[in-house]
């Protein structure tokens, strides 16, 4: 299998399990807030935007 089908694969299984998908982001944004005392929150806060979109985006 290359690359390209296994982050293919990767993806989909994402979207079949996005709510859990969302909750891994949230405490790994939560956990980069608190080792840099929030000094990136707005950032984080749109990379977890960003990859919640992702999973969900079709195509």
């Amino acid at each position: 299998m290359d690359f390209k089908n296994l982050a293919a694969k990767a993806m989909d299984l994402a979207k079949q399990n996005a709510d859990k998908v969302d909750t891994v982001i949230d405490k790994a944004g939560d956990l980069v807030d608190k080792k840099t005392g929030g000094k990136f929150a707005g950032q984080v806060d749109t990379a977890q935007d960003a990859a919640k979109k992702a999973i969900r985006k079709e195509g």
